[in-house]
């Protein structure tokens, strides 16, 4: 009976011991959590941009209703055009487009003024108006003169708008995030850590920022680029059947085109010539001054001719017949 009776009572003190040291853990666990708050803060800043960039992360910690909802997309479109108007005279037309621009809530962008040789004025503005009153200024530049070219182009932009107002609002939750592991550091080195990572995502934030505005700009005004001119541009008259003097023409237009590469030719030619002559004549002169340093050779007598032969005896003469002897 005293065996069964001391089991229950050894199980009970190796639960209280259990629980007891439990408990020991759980406050060293805190001690230690409390100590490392770096280390900590790290991780928590690198989970922030997993978080980020979950779909739908922000929102849904924002609120459960919003993110269920799918909002309902407004297109941001981008439209730009290129007119060119000949009008009577540049420069009202040209204050008439002002006045058209500033009255619809615009403003001028560059603009440039030209003359040719024979005096008449071009000019090349551009216009930046609402898009809301985009087809109304375009209608009335048109009737500013003869319209002689018209372009206009509209790009769809709503996936770039959408997608950089998402990023910008994970980043500014990654930025507050930040701030608050900044806020609950102790240690000097998680400080400077989370004071870096917070300076390199304020930059990205002001990145997203910058773009955000630009394509808002470019949504919002429509650019319209207007050329102005008191005389259209000619286009030669090309003749079919060429004449004299169109043969005379294209004549000295190849002999002066032949004579023009002939001088290119030689002049091609000219250096390597120059340093040939200075070769021939550097080689001529050291030939010469090697034929002078050679000793003379003495000329040999002459051979002896054939000795002279005694002339011919006188032959006997013989007596005529019936002759006398002298």
């Amino acid at each position: 009976m005293r065996a069964r009776s001391v089991r229950p009572v050894q199980a009970l003190a190796g639960l209280l011991l259990a629980s007891a040291l439990a408990l020991a853990g759980c406050s060293g666990a805190n001690d230690s959590s409390s100590d490392s708050g770096g280390s900590a803060a790290q991780q928590e800043a690198a989970q922030s941009d997993a978080k980020a960039a979950a779909p739908g992360g922000a929102a849904d910690s924002a609120g459960g209703r919003n993110a269920t909802a799918p909002p309902k997309l407004t297109a941001h479109i981008i439209r730009t055009a290129t007119l060119t108007v000949q009008v009577k005279d540049v420069t009202k037309s040209l204050d008439e487009a002002r006045t058209t621009t500033e009255n619809a809530g615009g403003y001028v962008g560059r603009e440039s003024t030209s003359r040719d040789d024979e005096g008449n004025e071009y000019t090349r503005v551009v216009l930046r108006v609402p898009v809301e009153q985009y087809d109304e200024v375009l209608t009335e530049l048109e009737g500013a003169g003869k319209l002689l070219e018209r372009t206009s182009k509209a790009q769809d932009v709503t996936d770039q708008v959408v997608d950089v107002e998402s990023r910008i609002t994970s980043q500014r939750a990654s930025v507050a995030r930040i701030r608050e592991l900044m806020d609950r550091a102790t240690r000097l080195t998680d400080v400077v850590t989370l004071e870096g990572e917070l300076s390199t995502r304020q930059a990205d934030l002001e990145a997203l920022l910058a773009r955000q505005a630009s394509l808002k700009d470019r949504t919002s005004l429509a650019t319209i680029t207007l050329s102005l001119s008191e005389k259209p541009v000619q286009k030669p008259v090309e003749d079919d059947d060429p004449g004299i003097v169109d043969a005379l023409t294209g004549g000295w237009d190849a002999f002066v085109t032949m004579l023009r590469w002939i001088a290119v030719a030689v002049a091609a030619v000219l250096p390597f010539a120059a340093v040939a002559a200075l070769i021939v004549l550097l080689w001529l002169r050291v030939v010469r001054a090697r034929s002078g340093r050679r000793p003379r050779t003495v000329a040999a007598p002459a051979a002896a001719g054939p000795l002279p032969m005694a002339p011919p005896a006188p032959r006997p003469t013989r007596p005529q017949e019936g002759g006398q002897e002298d």
